[in-house]
């Protein structure tokens, strides 16, 4: 069984003040402070997106989701900054119904992000049209379920009769959540028993970012493929009461704390 208790001791003890706020929040819905708040929004472009780097001009898809997914975190999806954020992401999807970094940043983004790459693409798409599920559209945007289920049509084009994808495993659960929660049911189901397949050699990162996922679209906690997640939390959670991270030690209590916001 996981130890909330402990995994909450973990980020006290290890988090910065950023962690701590987010803590509070999911854990009793206690707004950050207003500094909080600024240090998580700050380098925003001017368009609405957030930079891969520093200081740099160009913003970027994946950096923009991740900043969103702290803002969440926060519970600040509904301040200026999300909302510029999301309106921006809306504007950056191709005629296609998929995200692309611009290319420009070939030379920094990851793999996972690269520009020209088609599983990147998928990956982005997934990660986009997911955030654009999680934050609503803004006001006055008449086009915002249109983006979404053109998204969800190219994710769904892409699938194998298996229910695998043609890219990184995570964009099997953030694609699996967008058809969940436009009720496409059947796909959905395919790519929990591909997920399922997968989870008893998850990381501990994986496994809770999946969780939160599927989570934060309202599936159930007692669904088959959120059971074996939560089991394979419960294996993973180390003696300190933290998990994890696959980007090095720093994010450990990242991880940790998408783990909480999954099992809470």
């Amino acid at each position: 069984m996981v130890d909330l208790d402990a995994a909450i001791g973990y980020v006290v003890a290890h988090g910065d003040a950023v962690d701590r706020a987010r803590l509070a929040w999911l854990r009793t819905g206690q707004s950050p402070p207003a500094d909080v708040l600024e240090q998580a929004e700050i380098g925003q472009s001017p368009d609405g997106g957030w930079p891969a780097l520093w200081g740099a001009d160009v913003a970027s898809v994946d950096a923009t989701c991740f900043r969103l997914g702290e803002l969440d975190d926060l519970g600040a999806i509904d301040r200026p900054a999300a909302r510029r954020a999301l309106g921006w992401l809306g504007r950056s999807q191709r005629p296609d119904g998929m995200w692309e970094e611009d290319a420009s940043l070939a030379g920094i983004a990851p793999p996972w992000a690269q520009p020209g790459d088609d599983e990147a693409k998928l990956y982005l798409t997934t990660n986009a049209a997911y955030w654009l599920v999680v934050g609503g559209p803004n006001n006055g945007d008449d086009q915002h379920a249109t983006r979404v289920a053109r998204a969800a049509e190219a994710f769904r084009a892409s699938l194998r009769p298996d229910g695998s994808w043609p890219s990184f495993l995570v964009a099997g659960w953030l694609g699996c959540a967008v058809l969940f929660h436009l009720g496409w049911f059947y796909e959905s189901a395919q790519i929990q028993v591909a997920l399922a397949d997968r989870v008893p050699e998850m990381t501990p990162a994986d496994t809770a970012s999946l969780y939160a996922a599927l989570r934060r679209v309202r599936m159930s906690p007692e669904d088959w493929l959120l059971s074996a997640a939560r089991k394979r939390l419960s294996e993973t959670q180390r003696s300190d009461g933290g998990w994890e991270s696959d980007d090095g030690a720093q994010f450990n209590v990242h991880t940790t704390l998408t783990a909480i916001r999954a099992l809470r």
